[in-house]
C-alpha cells in the first residue's frame, strides 16, 4: 500500500536524476507532497515559495519560459482554488510547460475535514482551455504518468491522494490517454477514476454469486476526454456506471454523460459525492459515509436489477 503522492515523489526524484531541466516547487508542504525527496538530492533545483500558492504558479511559469520543466506541488484545494486565476492566465492561456501535481485530493484526506477535501478540482481544471487533466489509479500509473507529463509539451494537472492504495494495474503498464480495460465483463460497464478503480475491483469481488460481471475501465485521462473509446466501450453494454472521489457535478460522470448524450444515449448512473462538502473522519469511514466503499458500490449495482 502506497499513496499516489508517495509514488509521485519517487518518480520526480528519478526524473530529476536523468534530466537537469526538471525543477520542483512547493508551497511549504514538501514533506506532505513528497517533493522533499527531490529537495534533499537537488536543493539547487528546488524552490519552496512558502504559503503563497499564487506565487508558486507564477514562479513555475517563469521557470518554464527559462527552459526548465517545473513540477509545482501543494494540496489540491490550494492549487486549484487559491491559484486558479494564475493557472488560467499565466500558465494555460500561453500554454506554458508547467506540471501541477496536487496532492491530498478528495475526501480521503480524512480528518483535515471539508476545508481541505478538494472535491471540485477536476471540474476547476477541466474547464480551462489547453489544460490536460490526469488522475492516476495507483502507484504504478502515477510513476508512468509523471514521466509522460515530462514528455508532453504544455500544462498538465495531476491529481494525487493521501491514502495508501495497492497496485491494481499490471507492473508493465505504461500510461497513455486511452481508457484501460482492467476487467472484461458483460451488460454493465463501470468507468472509474483514481482510487475508485481499487474500490470498484473490491465491489466486483463482492458480486460473485449474484450473476453480475461488470466490465471495469480505468479512465485516468479526464481531459482531453477519450470520447470515441468511451462510446465504443459503452456500446458493448446495457448500463453505464461512473465512479469517482469527486463531486458528481462536472467530474468524470458529467464527462461520460455529456459524451454519451451526444453520441449514444443510454442508461447511466453516477457513483460519487452528490454535491456535498466533505467532513472530518477516517478515510475508509468517509468512503462508507459517502457511498464510495465496495459494499455501497455493490448495492448500487444490485439496485438496478441487473
Amino acid at each position: 500500500m502506497k499513496a499516489t503522492r508517495e509514488a509521485y515523489g519517487e518518480a520526480l526524484l528519478e526524473l530529476g536524476r536523468i534530466n537537469n531541466q526538471v525543477v520542483a516547487l512547493d508551497a511549504d508542504l514538501s514533506k506532505s507532497t513528497k517533493t522533499s525527496l527531490f529537495a534533499k538530492e537537488f536543493p539547487e533545483r528546488f524552490f519552496n515559495v512558502g504559503i503563497a500558492e499564487q506565487n508558486l504558479i507564477g514562479i513555475a511559469a517563469g521557470l518554464s519560459l527559462a527552459g526548465f520543466v517545473p513540477y509545482a506541488s501543494t494540496f489540491a484545494i490550494f492549487a486549484t482554488g487559491r491559484a486558479w486565476e494564475q493557472i488560467r492566465n499565466t500558465v494555460a492561456y500561453p500554454s506554458l510547460n508547467v506540471k501541477i501535481c496536487a496532492s491530498h485530493a478528495g475526501i480521503t484526506v480524512g480528518e483535515d475535514g471539508a476545508s481541505h477535501q478538494s472535491i471540485e478540482d477536476i471540474a476547476l481544471m477541466s474547464v480551462i482551455p489547453n489544460m490536460t487533466v490526469l488522475v492516476p489509479a495507483d502507484p504504478i500509473e502515477t510513476k508512468s504518468m509523471v514521466n509522460w507529463a515530462f514528455k508532453h509539451k504544455g500544462p498538465v494537472y495531476i491529481r494525487l491522494g493521501r491514502m495508501g492504495v495497492p497496485d491494481v494495474l499490471p507492473k508493465d503498464y505504461s500510461f497513455d490517454t486511452k481508457p484501460y480495460v482492467i476487467k472484461k465483463g458483460k451488460k454493465i460497464v463501470i468507468f472509474a477514476t483514481g482510487i475508485m478503480l481499487w474500490k470498484c475491483l473490491e465491489a466486483i469481488e463482492l458480486l460473485k454469486g449474484y450473476n453480475i460481471e461488470p466490465t471495469l475501465v480505468n479512465v485516468s485521462c479526464i481531459k482531453p476526454f477519450p470520447e470515441d473509446l468511451i462510446v465504443k466501450i459503452a456500446k458493448e453494454h446495457d448500463i453505464v456506471f461512473t465512479a469517482e472521489e469527486h463531486n458528481v457535478i462536472n467530474g468524470l460522470g458529467s464527462m461520460v454523460a455529456s459524451t454519451l448524450s451526444r453520441n449514444y444515449p443510454m442508461k447511466i448512473s453516477f457513483i460519487g459525492i452528490n454535491d456535498r462538502f466533505g467532513t472530518s473522519g477516517k478515510p475508509n469511514d468517509l468512503l462508507s459515509y459517502y457511498g464510495l466503499d465496495p459494499n455501497s458500490i455493490k448495492e448500487r449495482l444490485l439496485s438496478w436489477g441487473v
